[in-house]
C-alpha cells in the first residue's frame, strides 16, 4: 500500500490495487469541507487524473460521520460576499473535477452526510453507504437554503425528492436513500469498506480506456437535447468500436475466450 499525506493532512490518500482513497481528515469536525480541505481535493484529483496506474477513486471519511458540509465557522470569518461565492464556487469546480475525472468515483459513506456531504455523495459516480448513515440538506433549517447542493441532488434523485429534502431540511436513512436513488449500495458497518472493494473490482476489470470513454459520453448525453445526445453517442461508439481494446473485446467474445488485455 502506498500513502502520499501525513496523518496531520486534512485529506489522507492512500494506493493499492489500483484503487486511490482519499480519507476526508477532519473526524473533530465532522470532516466539514474548509478552504484547505477543498485545495487538497483538487491537487488530488489533478494528481490521480494523469495517473494510469489509478482505475478507481474511492472518497471515504475518518471518524464517525462522512461529511457535516462547509465548515460554518470558517465561512463566518470570511470578511466579505465576495469571499463567501469564491468558497462555494471553488468547491463547485471540485464537484465539476470528480465528473470530469476519467475513473469512476466512488463515495463510501459512514455516518452522516448533510448539506455539501449530502451533495458530494451525489455528484460521485457511485455511492455505498453503511446501514446506519442518514442523510440531508438541512441549510433551510438555520435559513440558508443548501443552493449548491441542489444541483447535484437534482440531477440524481428527480425533482419532486429533491425538492422535499432541501425545503423541508429532514434526514433521510440509507435505504430511502438507495430507493431514491442516491445510492448504489447500502451495506453493514463493519463491511463497508469490503462492500466498496467488491464494487471497485467489478470496475477494475473493465478497460480503462473504455470506462474514461464512457464516463465523459454518459455526463455530455445527460446535458444535451436527444438528438444531440444520440448523435454524440453514435460517434462516440464508432470511435470506440474503432479502438484496440473493443477489438480485441469483440473478438475474445466471439471467439468464446478470455480478452488479452
Amino acid at each position: 500500500m502506498e500513502t502520499a499525506s501525513s496523518p496531520a493532512d486534512p485529506l489522507l490518500e492512500t494506493r493499492q490495487d489500483g484503487i486511490a482513497t482519499l480519507t476526508l481528515n477532519r473526524p473533530r469536525q465532522y470532516n466539514a469541507l474548509s478552504g484547505a480541505l477543498l485545495e487538497r481535493l483538487h491537487a488530488a484529483l489533478d494528481a490521480l487524473a494523469n495517473d494510469p496506474r489509478v482505475r478507481v477513486v474511492v472518497i471515504a471519511a475518518a471518524g464517525s460521520a462522512f461529511c457535516a458540509g462547509h465548515d460554518l465557522k470558517e465561512m463566518r470569518s470570511l470578511p466579505s460576499q465576495a469571499q463567501v461565492e469564491a468558497l462555494f464556487s471553488r468547491c463547485g469546480a471540485f464537484m465539476q473535477k470528480l465528473v470530469a475525472l476519467p475513473q469512476p468515483v466512488i463515495a463510501q459513506v459512514n455516518g452522516l452526510a448533510t448539506a455539501a456531504g449530502c451533495q458530494l455523495v451525489a455528484q460521485c459516480d457511485l455511492a455505498v453507504a453503511s446501514a446506519d448513515a442518514r442523510f440531508a440538506v438541512s441549510g433551510v433549517n438555520l435559513g440558508l437554503f443548501c443552493s449548491t447542493p441542489a444541483v447535484a441532488l437534482s440531477r440524481n434523485i428527480g425533482r419532486k425528492r429533491a425538492a422535499e429534502m432541501l425545503m423541508t431540511g429532514e434526514f433521510i436513512d440509507a435505504e430511502t436513500a438507495l430507493d431514491w436513488g442516491l445510492l448504489n449500495r447500502v451495506c453493514p458497518a463493519d463491511r463497508l469498506a469490503d462492500c466498496v472493494r467488491d464494487l471497485a473490482s467489478h470496475l477494475i476489470a473493465k478497460p480503462r480506456e473504455t470506462l474514461a470513454l464512457g464516463k465523459a459520453l454518459f455526463y455530455r448525453q445527460l446535458e444535451a437535447s436527444l438528438a444531440a445526445a444520440y448523435a454524440d453517442a453514435s460517434r462516440t461508439i464508432a470511435c470506440n468500436f474503432a479502438d484496440p481494446v473493443a477489438t480485441e473485446g469483440i473478438a475474445a467474445f466471439l471467439e468464446k475466450r478470455p480478452p488479452r488485455w
